[in-house]
């Protein structure tokens, strides 16, 4: 476990579980959710959602014009609740390698190109290379991605933070939605390819409310969950202009979710899925900050 502090800030990242900081405290106030006893297949932290965030809306996906095939016989898929392979392969890898470490950042990297089992599955030679670093109040969340193989690399990754307040109930959360357009889904969470203005109250409050929504058209603004006495926020860098917002009813959390893409975009033809060329890097951040 890596520690990493800067003032009244603390962050612990697992290496060996994801590469997942599993715990950000303020003034020594958790505001990352984890459940007890937490293992895989369940989702808290910070994961990491690559070499696709969100859903498939089947057994395979196009990429530079070609299909390829997704083999469950691997083992190493992951379903939702309507059987559609969701959220890549590496949210739980003990394969991340630390390259740098000291008070308040650390890097390690993942080569995914390494792994047959990963390669079957998504066959672009890449690395992905992590930064936590802690500054000026916040924690920064750097990705790199470096594409090693010889054609673009169609990239739809992103992360899903869980976010918690510990001094007040849910019914007394409200959030900021720093978003003009809401993406329509299917029953399946697939998008339609049709969007609509955002309708939601702004700020909202949580109670009685649902979400799990991808939202297009962010404004730059922090996205943010705030209750009394605590506030969270999130900063999305430019390349992540996807936003999913997960609050689901009955549960203590709130998710804010950059992602480089919306839902199932490698089988969505207008889509505007990003493409790293071969060898190049593409690199992006968002920002935590607790208050």
């Amino acid at each position: 476990m890596i520690q990493l502090r800067d003032g009244d800030l603390a962050v612990a990242i697992n290496t060996g579980f994801g590469n997942n900081a599993g715990s950000m405290t303020f003034r020594g106030e958790e505001i990352l959710w984890t459940p007890p006893d937490w293992h895989a297949p369940t989702l808290a932290g910070i994961p990491l959602l690559a070499p696709w965030a969100n859903r498939i809306d089947g057994d395979a996906y196009f990429a530079n014009g070609k299909k390829y095939l997704l083999n469950p016989w691997l083992g190493n898929l992951r379903y939702d609740a309507n059987h559609l392979p969701i959220h890549g392969l590496v949210a739980f890898t003990d394969r991340w390698r630390l390259t740098f470490h000291d008070a308040s950042t650390s890097t390690s990297r993942l080569e995914y190109w390494r792994y047959p089992e990963w390669m079957a599955q998504f066959p672009f030679a890449h690395a992905i290379e992590v930064t936590h670093r802690l500054r000026e109040g916040s924690l920064e969340v750097e990705t790199a991605v470096e594409n090693l193989c010889e054609e673009p690399m169609p990239l739809c990754i992103g992360y899903h933070p869980y976010f918690q307040l510990t001094g007040s109930p849910r019914d007394e959360w409200i959030v900021h939605i720093a978003a003009r357009d809401q993406v329509i889904l299917s029953d399946k969470l697939i998008p339609t390819g049709e969007t609509k203005r955002v309708a939601l109250a702004n700020p909202l409050p949580l109670k009685g409310e649902s979400l799990d929504t991808v939202f297009t058209g962010l404004t730059g603004v922090e996205f943010v969950l705030e209750g009394p006495g605590q506030r969270v926020s999130v900063r999305y860098g430019p390349k992540y202009p996807v936003a999913v917002v997960y609050a689901p009813p009955g549960k203590p959390l709130v998710c804010f979710e950059p992602m480089t893409a919306v839902t199932n975009a490698f089988n969505s033809p207008n889509a505007m899925l990003p493409h790293v060329a071969p060898g190049e890097t593409w690199r992006e951040s968002f920002w935590i900050t607790p208050g």
